[in-house]
């Protein structure tokens, strides 16, 4: 029985532990939550049988074989770390708190611990991790999102964006920056970038439109391989416009593919 910890409890969190019970009753089970509105992760601990224990962070990795990170960028280099350091294996979402830690990477595979990530919102990361073998020239991301999935990003705030009208570019440069600047909104530069050729030199472009009805990811690809385009067309999840559905859906098919 694969005991795991979840740290978030928001949209990902709900999702992931009501797939873990209706689906993966008796290979898994969650054992504890962690979240820093207590509120939200009492009202989740209540809706999971068994019922999980609502703990801190230490208590999670403790408790847990697999601690799964659903709380955001901000922090989730730091669980990840931390887990790595209990020799414990992490799912993390928020890939976005991985960027620039090449060291923890290593540490990981040093202490014979995994940090697994999911596809999240776009198609193709098999191509690109193939094609990381050989050179790799070119890898860029076209996101197109309606206003309200990009909604409280600091980039926004920063450049006084407020009402868009008409199609818009908001957004052109590098991975890491998108990162910086969209922490909520574009973890698919991130998982991009940690699987080819690093947030430098990864491009990104952000495009947004009333019209817009669905957060669409244009990927694409060229090196020694040859070249590979995807467009992927999500639709956004019902409790979030945020994250797109397949972001969550992978991340349970990363879970199912790791009990």
């Amino acid at each position: 029985m694969k005991k795991i910890g979840l740290i978030g409890c928001g949209t990902i969190g709900e999702a992931i532990a009501e797939f873990v019970y209706k689906h993966l009753r008796g290979r898994a089970r969650i054992v504890a939550l962690c979240d820093m509105d207590l509120k939200k992760a009492r009202l989740l601990s209540r809706k999971i049988k068994p019922r999980p224990s609502v703990t801190s962070l230490n208590t999670v990795i403790k408790k847990s074989d697999l601690i799964v990170e659903a709380a955001g960028m901000k922090v989730s280099g730091y669980i990840a770390s931390r887990v790595v350091s209990s020799k414990k294996d992490v799912l993390i979402m928020s890939t976005g708190g991985l960027l620039g830690r090449h060291s923890l990477l290593k540490k990981a595979r040093s202490k014979g611990c995994n940090i697994y990530i999911p596809s999240g919102a776009i198609c193709g990361l098999d191509g690109l991790c193939s094609a990381a073998i050989g050179k790799i020239r070119k890898v860029s991301l076209t996101t197109r999102k309606p206003p309200g999935g990009l909604k409280g990003a600091p980039y926004l705030k920063n450049k006084n964006i407020d009402k868009i009208k008409k199609e818009t570019l908001i957004y052109s440069g590098s991975a890491k920056e998108a990162v910086k600047y969209f922490p909520k909104n574009i973890n698919v530069a991130a998982t991009l970038s940690l699987c080819g050729i690093g947030p430098e030199r990864t491009k990104v472009k952000i495009i947004t439109s009333p019209r817009y009805t669905r957060n669409i990811h244009e990927v694409e690809v060229e090196g020694e391989f040859g070249r590979f385009f995807t467009r992927t067309e999500n639709l956004a999840s019902r409790r979030n416009p945020k994250t797109s559905q397949l972001a969550i859906f992978s991340a349970l098919a990363k879970l199912k593919e790791i009990v």
